[in-house]
């Protein structure tokens, strides 16, 4: 049971597979015939050309002869194309004959007559135009032109009949022209196309389609392959073939349409079986397109045929077209809902963005601020670092000193050197070297704290304000004075205290310098303080 379960699957996979790949290789080919049907115009315009260069040649021709042969060109180029102008170069033809009559001329120029007369559609003036003829009397040519003619004509005639007696009647006419035409038509690609059609008759499709695939291996004209493809729609027709069928009855509306031929039947039958396959839109492009074909080449079976299902598409078009309008307008509104929404939306997130912006700047700016001040708590860090190590060693090598110095007081007392003792004691030189010391460690301290201070410092002041130290110099007064500001000393006694100077002193170098500097004297300080 497996076994056969999977051997279902396998065979309608593949059935699914080949239909899956059909209905691609028609889309694509159906998509190309779209192409050619919108470039009509193009083609329509290079079929102008030829029939024009074809008249010009016309009248420049100077015998008779080379004029009825140009008539006869410009017949053939206007059959399928406008009925009406090929009747006039037959009448054109007839004239040009007469000026130097031959009986096989003649012949030709009858059945001329009928074909342009099947083609407009009057099937009984084409008719008995033909059976005027004795074709046992004809020569090859107009005996093969004669046969293929009153086969069409037939055909036409049984495509045209309503009553289904009159139309087997007209069938088994053509049928038996068909085998008159095998038998004095050389073999050869017509030959075989024609075989495969009466195979296709007989029900034999399955013999026709191999005989049809060899001829389109072989050298063809366009007229010939067109004639191959729509009997291989034929073929695949009497299979139920339909995706083959719908590929070679393209193929054949690709050459009628870039062919620039008007009277065709394989566009019409497209249009039919794409709108069976559920394509009106489709559908309607080709009906419309065979319909003013018909009408310009004055083709009337054409047209009969195309206005017979053309108000059955027309419909399904219409409705398709109105139901995509219904659902054009509910997607508008659709649409204009979700615009509506989304422009609510956006305005919410506006505001909610507005908000989240201010608060990402408050954010910002305290984050700024606490980098500010940890950057300041970091220096501070630092600064007490360096000065709580220096001070810590100063103050141990001045307890070292006064150490010293008592012992030599001691000396000089237990000596008793009196004089000595007194001079010592009343001598300032201990406490001026030691506060130059003192200075001097400072001035070191400061600098390897704020290494760019005094270059920083004098960028704040005047070319004229400058404050350089002199050579031997650290920092003078004026500079440690504003290097105890930057370290948050801004306290006058405690800086006239810490240099050894008068409240007045120092109030009169912070006054100079600070007239001194280039930008606001107010916040002079407060800029020292952000060296």
């Amino acid at each position: 049971m497996k076994i056969r379960f999977y051997l279902l699957l396998l065979v309608l996979g593949g059935a699914l597979q080949t239909a899956v790949c059909a209905q691609t290789s028609n889309e694509r080919i159906l998509v190309q015939l779209d192409k050619v049907i919108s470039q009509k115009e193009k083609y329509r315009s290079e079929r102008e050309a030829a029939i024009e260069q074809l008249k010009q040649r016309l009248h420049y021709a100077s015998s008779n002869e080379e004029k009825y042969k140009l008539c006869g060109e410009l017949f053939n180029l206007y059959l399928h194309y406008q009925a009406d102008s090929a009747s006039l170069y037959i009448k054109r033809k007839e004239y040009y004959n007469s000026l130097q009559r031959h009986s096989d001329r003649d012949i030709e120029i009858m059945i001329n007559h009928a074909e342009v007369r099947g083609v407009m559609g009057m099937y009984n003036e084409a008719l008995a135009e033909l059976q005027a003829i004795n074709p046992h009397q004809l020569n090859s040519p107009n005996r093969e032109y004669y046969y293929f003619t009153i086969r069409a004509c037939y055909g036409w005639m049984a495509d045209n009949t309503v009553d289904k007696t009159v139309q087997k009647k007209y069938l088994r006419q053509t049928a038996l022209y068909r085998d008159s035409l095998l038998e004095i038509i050389p073999k050869g690609n017509n030959h075989q196309i024609i075989l495969a059609e009466k195979l296709i008759l007989e029900g034999h499709p399955d013999k026709a389609i191999p005989l049809l695939n060899k001829v389109l291996t072989s050298s063809l004209g366009q007229q010939e392959k067109a004639y191959a493809f729509y009997t291989l729609s034929l073929a695949y027709e009497a299979k139920k073939d339909i995706d083959m069928e719908v590929y070679y009855l393209a193929q054949t509306a690709l050459i009628d349409l870039t062919s620039s031929v008007r009277e065709y039947a394989a566009l019409q039958r497209l249009a039919r079986l794409v709108y069976h396959q559920g394509n009106p839109e489709r559908a309607y492009t080709y009906v419309s397109c065979s319909m003013q074909d018909a009408v310009a080449c004055n083709a009337r079976l054409r047209f009969l045929e195309v206005t017979e299902f053309y108000p059955i598409i027309d419909k399904a078009y219409s409705d398709k077209k109105a139901q995509e309008k219904r659902l054009g307008r509910i997607l508008m509104l659709s649409l204009s809902l979700l615009a509506i929404s989304l422009i609510v939306l956006a305005f919410y997130l506006y505001h909610g963005m507005k908000k989240l912006s201010a608060m990402r700047k408050d954010l910002s700016q305290t984050n700024k601020e606490l980098v500010a001040v940890n950057k300041q708590l970091q220096q501070t860090g630092k600064i007490k670092e360096v000065y709580i190590a220096r001070y810590l060693d100063r103050c141990v090598s001045y307890l070292d000193k006064l150490e010293q110095y008592r012992r030599s007081l001691e000396k000089l007392a237990m000596a008793s050197r009196i004089e000595e003792l007194f001079k010592a004691i009343r001598s300032e030189q201990f406490l001026r070297e030691e506060r130059k010391n003192f200075y001097n460690e400072f001035d070191k301290s400061f600098l390897e704290l704020f290494p760019h201070f005094i270059r920083d410092f004098n960028n704040l002041l005047t070319d004229e304000g400058k404050i350089e130290p002199k050579p031997g110099e650290i920092l003078n007064t004026e500079l440690r004075i504003f290097a105890l500001i930057r370290l948050g000393v801004t306290d006058a006694n405690r800086i006239a205290h810490f240099l050894g100077y008068s409240l007045a002193t120092v109030y009169n170098y912070r006054s100079k310098i600070r007239n001194r500097a280039k930008g606001d004297k107010e916040n002079f300080e407060q800029e020292v303080m952000n060296l």
